[in-house]
C-alpha cells in the first residue's frame, strides 16, 4: 500500500485519539512528514522495535504497539493454552507513554484471554527479564528506547528464559505482523479497568523486587571486605532520571557501602531527560553533574545507568583529580580482571569456566580470559545469543558461565537475569575500586597495569547516522560496497583476514583460501590485520545508524592511538 493510501486510512479514522489527530492535523500539508510516517512500518526485530514518538505506522503510538502487541498475542496463541495462561509481565522506563503502551500492550493480551502482569511503576529492563523466571511467564515486554533521546520509546519482547526473543520467535510473530498490515486501527483490546477487575491484568508491586535485590546481593565476590571497609570508597552515582534510582540504592545499601552519593538533579524520573544532551552513559556529558559532585567530594568512582538501567558508564579520577569517562571495554575488561583473579584466590574459579563477548568487543578480554585458563567466546551483538550460550551449558554441562560483556556498556556477571544487568555491574564496579584502593592503587592505574600485560588496545566505535528512506538506501550501498570491492589494505596496513557474517564465511587473503563461521547470519563485515587489529561494520538494529567498530593493538598506547586515527581516516573515505 502507498504511503499516501495508509496516510488515507488514518486521516479517515473517525476512532484517532486526540494527541495523534492533533499531529496528523499539524502536518498535513508537509508532504515529506508524512511520507516519512507512512512509507513503511516500524520495523520489529530481534531486539523488538524502537522510533521516534508520533502518528503513523512508521513511529511509536497507540496504534502501533496495539499491532505488535496482536502479533505476539497470537504467536503466544500457537503455542497452547499453558502458554496463555502462564502469560506475559510487562515493564517500563520514564519516557513519554511508557506507562500508556504498558497498558495498551496488557489490554490487548487481556482480549485474548492471555494474563498480563503490570508492575505498579517504573523498573529497569534486568528486573523485568528476573520477572520472567521469577513468575515463570511465558514472555515479557519491556517498554523503552534504552538511551535514546527524549523523542523516542521502543517495545521490547523477551523469551521465557528471560533473554530477548529468538530470531525463530522473531520471524513467527513478524509473519503475524504482516498479515496484520494496514489492519493497525482495527485491533481491539479490553477496557483496562475492567480487565483489572477481572484478574486478567494484574498489577504488582514488590513481589520481584525483594527476590531480585537479595540475588543482586550475591553478585558480590568478597563480601567481607565491603562490610569492613564500605565506607572506605566515594561513590557518585546517577541515574540520568531513569529507572536506576528505583532499586539502585538499596543495592548499594544492602552491600554494605555507605559513602554513597547522588546526583539530586538526576534522581528523579524526567521524560524529558532535561539535565543531559542524551541520556547514554557511554558519554561524557552525561557525567556533567555527577563529575562536579565528584570533584567536591574527591570521589573514587562515578557510576551511571542509562534510562532503563541496563548499560552502565564509569568515570575515574585520573592522577590531576580530572575525571575520565571509561570505554565499555574497559569497564568491561575491569569486571572480567577482577572478577576472574577473585575466585581464583577463594578457589571459587572452576576448571571448566567461561566468558563470553560480542564480535565487535575488544580482544583484550580474550587475553584476560587465557591468563586464567578461561575459554573465551564470541557470539554476534546481542545480549539474547549470550542467553543461548548459557542455556546450552547449563543443558550439556559442558562450561559454566562467568561473564558476559558487549563493547556497548553491557555486562552480566551472573545469569539469574538474561540480558545486560547495571545494577549488577555497577555493584561490581563499586567493589572492585574499593579492592585496589586498599592495595593502595586507583583504577586506572590498574587499566594501565593490564595494557602492559596484556598489551595496549584502544578502542572507539563511530557511528554514522542515516534517516529516512534514503538512510536505509545509503547505509545498503555502504555495505554492498565493502562486499563487492573488499579493501586489501587500510591506510598501508594490509589485511589479512575478512570475515563475512552474512554468508558465515572468514576469508584469508594469505592464503586465498576461506573457512565456515559457526554463527548464525547478520550483516557484519569484520576486517582483520596482521598484527592483530581490526575494524568492524555493522548497521544498527535498533537505530539509523551504521556503526564502525575499531579494535587497535600496539607496543605503546600513542602507538595504537596513531594507528587507530590513521585506520579511521582511510575507512571513513571508503564509507563515502
Amino acid at each position: 500500500m502507498s504511503w499516501k493510501k495508509q496516510y488515507h486510512n488514518w486521516d479517515e479514522f473517525q476512532e484517532l485519539d486526540e494527541t495523534n489527530r492533533a499531529e496528523l492535523d499539524a502536518i498535513k500539508a508537509d508532504k515529506e512528514a508524512l511520507e516519512d510516517r507512512f512509507y513503511k512500518y516500524i520495523e520489529f526485530g530481534t531486539a523488538g522495535m524502537r522510533g521516534l514518538l508520533g502518528v503513523g505506522t512508521n513511529r511509536l503510538n497507540e496504534y502501533t504497539v496495539r499491532w505488535v502487541t496482536e502479533g505476539l498475542a497470537r504467536y503466544i496463541a500457537t503455542q497452547g493454552k499453558a502458554a496463555s495462561k502462564r502469560g506475559v509481565v510487562i515493564a517500563y522506563d520514564p519516557r513519554y507513554l511508557s506507562q500508556e503502551f504498558a497498558y495498551v500492550a496488557a489490554s490487548v493480551l487481556a482480549m485474548h484471554d492471555i494474563k498480563a502482569y503490570v508492575f505498579e511503576s517504573l523498573r529497569p529492563t534486568p528486573e523485568l527479564s528476573y520477572a520472567i523466571r521469577y513468575l515463570k511467564t511465558f514472555n515479557g515486554i519491556m517498554i523503552t528506547a534504552s538511551h535514546n533521546p527524549s523523542d523516542y520509546n521502543g517495545f521490547k519482547v523477551y523469551g521465557e528464559d528471560g533473554a530477548q526473543m529468538t530470531p525463530e520467535a522473531v520471524a513467527t510473530i513478524v509473519e503475524e505482523l504482516v498479515k496484520l498490515e494496514s489492519h493497525e486501527l482495527e485491533i481491539k483490546k479490553i477496557d483496562t479497568e475492567d480487565a483489572i477487575e477481572k484478574g486478567k491484568i494484574e498489577v504488582i508491586s514488590t513481589i520481584v523486587d525483594k527476590p531480585y535485590l537479595c540475588d543482586l546481593e550475591s553478585v558480590v565476590v568478597n563480601d567481607s571486605l565491603i562490610r569492613k571497609n564500605g565506607g572506605d570508597v566515594s561513590i557518585v552515582y546517577t541515574p540520568l532520571h531513569g529507572t536506576g534510582g528505583v532499586l539502585m540504592p538499596t543495592v548499594f545499601e544492602i552491600a554494605g557501602f555507605t559513602n554513597v552519593d547522588y546526583v539530586s538533579k538526576q534522581m528523579k524520573p524526567d521524560p524529558e531527560f532535561s539535565t543531559v544532551k542524551s541520556p547514554n552513559p557511554e558519554n561524557a556529558d552525561a557525567f556533567k553533574f555527577a563529575a562536579r559532585l565528584g570533584e567536591d567530594n574527591e570521589a573514587d568512582v562515578l557510576l551511571a545507568t542509562d534510562p532503563d538501567a541496563d548499560r552502565l558508564g564509569v568515570a575515574v579520577p585520573d592522577e590531576t583529580g580530572a575525571f575520565q569517562v571509561l570505554s565499555g571495554n574497559q569497564i568491561g575488561a575491569l569486571i572480567l580482571y577482577y572478577t576472574l583473579s577473585e575466585r581464583k584466590k577463594s578457589g571459587l574459579l572452576p576448571d571448566n569456566g567461561a566468558v563470553i563477548k560480542s564480535i565487535v568487543t575488544s580482544d583484550l578480554g580474550g587475553k584476560i580470559a587465557e591468563h586464567f585458563d578461561v575459554k573465551m567466546f564470541d557470539v554476534l551483538t546481542g545480549f539474547k545469543y549470550i542467553g543461548e550460550k548459557i542455556a546450552q551449558w547449563q543443558s550439556d554441562k559442558s562450561y559454566v558461565y562467568q561473564f558476559g560483556y558487549e563493547e556497548s556498556n553491557g555486562y552480566m556477571l551472573k545469569p539469574f537475569t538474561r540480558d545486560k544487568d547495571a545494577l549488577q555491574a555497577g555493584l561490581a564496579f563499586a567493589e572492585l575500586t574499593l579492592a585496589y584502593k586498599k592495595q593502595g592503587l586507583s583504577v586506572l592505574q590498574v587499566l594501565n597495569g593490564l595494557y602492559d600485560q596484556f598489551g595496549y588496545y584502544t578502542d572507539e566505535v563511530v557511528s554514522l547516522t542515516l534517516s529516512g528512506r534514503e538512510g536505509l538506501a545509503e547505509s545498503a550501498r555502504i555495505m554492498s560496497s565493502l562486499r563487492e570491492t573488499p579493501p586489501k589494505s587500510i591506510a598501508g596496513l594490509t589485511i589479512s583476514k575478512l570475515e563475512d557474517f552474512s554468508v558465515q564465511k572468514r576469508y584469508n587473503n594469505s592464503t586465498n583460501t576461506e573457512t565456515d563461521i559457526d554463527l548464525p547470519s547478520a550483516n557484519v563485515l569484520k576486517f582483520h590485520f596482521e598484527d592483530g587489529s581490526w575494524f568492524c561494520v555493522r548497521p544498527s538494529g535498533t537505530e539509523p545508524k551504521i556503526k564502525f567498530y575499531y579494535c587497535i593493538t600496539d607496543k605503546t598506547a600513542e602507538a595504537s592511538q596513531q594507528k587507530l586515527e590513521m585506520i579511521k581516516e582511510a575507512v571513513s573515505s571508503l564509507a563515502k
